[in-house]
């Protein structure tokens, strides 16, 4: 199967488009996308590919012509026009941006369809098609549209990849940015038009409905495995071409499979993934570390009352039992396997059956743990 899949993307002319166009789909968006999870801007992907809608009907209706970079320039416009237009509600008005975004886009995507309407009514048969721009039709990529998304989107990197320093700047200390005389306002401005390209390139393969979806859930997804800006921008370029390339394989080799939908599909399933088994912030080890965490403190527990019955006796060899730490602790079940533990550790040791008694090594444990509450008492 697999040497058939490699064979067929090499040989194969309408599936080596969908699935270059899905791979630099999913690398542009995934890394500039980055950006807009940080600044906390998800819905602003959401916005400006239901904004552009209109600027590819308008664009159709000035030229006559489907070629898509034209059709790509006129959504490139028109989203950097909403752009402008949300940044301008939030800063001369009192709304909000959550209430500015979705002001933009119920107006642009609305005039947008009202277009869309008017076109589709016309008996120029040239209008057919602009549809596919609202689900998106991978399967129509030809290689002229391949190319035109790879220059636009290595453009787009290497603008990031210039400006790398100042958009980091930007985007983690926007004040220090400010006073070292930094013109944050235009950088906004250059960051969001990057957004904007890594949107419209992508109109054709997934289309406008589910565009926010490959700019958003790359980055959060890798945003689960690090910390680092340059470690998660990577991630989520990976993550984006990976479900780009998975998502039009599958649709490939599953009839009735559209593209679009299935790329979503599979960056569900890695953002999944990542929210699982990422090491850092993953539910799995999260669940690990809290279940340590709770054994240790049952031990510590176990291992003060022991020390506080050893107290009681002139022999420090005297053993206790179980019943004596049952009814000092939480129960059966916490005992057992606090001594466990302690036992595994070399802090206490089992003498005469069900009695126990601590070593050296869990005697100075416990005296160090006492201690350390009373400088703390004493702190606070």
């Amino acid at each position: 199967m697999f040497p058939e899949v490699f064979t067929d993307i090499y040989s194969d002319y309408t599936i080596r488009n969908i699935t270059l166009g899905a791979t630099v789909l999913g690398l542009v968006s995934g890394s500039l996308g980055t950006f807009a999870v940080l600044r906390r801007q998800s819905l602003l992907g959401d916005s400006i590919s239901h904004a552009v809608l209109p600027g590819i009907i308008l664009a159709f209706m000035l030229t006559g012509s489907r070629d898509p970079l034209i059709l790509i320039l006129g959504a490139a416009i028109v989203g950097w026009l909403a752009t402008l237009s949300i940044m301008a509600i939030v800063n001369t008005t009192r709304i909000k941006q959550d209430a500015s975004l979705a002001l933009v886009l119920s107006v642009f995507f609305g005039f947008g369809m009202v277009l869309m309407t008017f076109v589709q009514r016309q008996p120029d048969a040239a209008a057919a098609g602009l549809s596919r721009f609202l689900f998106g039709q991978a399967a129509a990529i030809i290689w002229d549209d391949v190319r035109t998304m790879l220059i636009i989107g290595s453009l787009a990197l290497a603008i990031l990849f210039v400006f790398w320093k100042e958009f980091k700047l930007v985007v983690f200390d926007r004040a220090f940015a400010l006073s070292l005389g930094m013109p944050v306002q235009r950088f906004d401005v250059l960051l969001t038009s990057l957004l904007v390209i890594a949107i419209v390139i992508g109109l054709q393969t997934v289309g406008v409905i589910l565009m926010s979806a490959m700019v958003v859930t790359p980055a959060a997804a890798a945003r689960q495995w690090s910390d680092r800006l340059g470690v998660v921008t990577i991630l989520a370029g990976g993550f984006g071409a990976l479900a780009g390339v998975s998502g039009a394989l599958i649709s490939a080799y599953t009839a009735r499979m559209p593209t679009g939908p299935t790329i979503v599909i599979c960056l569900t399933a890695i953002v999944l993934f990542s929210l699982i088994l990422a090491p850092n912030r993953g539910l799995l080890w999260a669940w690990v570390r809290q279940h340590r965490q709770s054994r240790d403190i049952r031990s510590r527990v176990v291992l003060g009352d022991l020390y506080w019955l050893s107290q009681q006796h002139e022999g420090v060899d005297h053993g206790h039992s179980m019943a004596a730490l049952e009814a000092m602790s939480a129960g059966r079940v916490a005992v057992d396997h606090g001594l466990e533990d302690l036992e595994r550790a070399g802090l206490a040791q089992r003498i005469d059956g069900d009695h126990w008694t601590l070593t050296e090594k869990g005697r100075q444990l416990a005296v160090s743990d006492l201690n350390d509450e009373d400088q703390d008492q004493r702190d606070a």
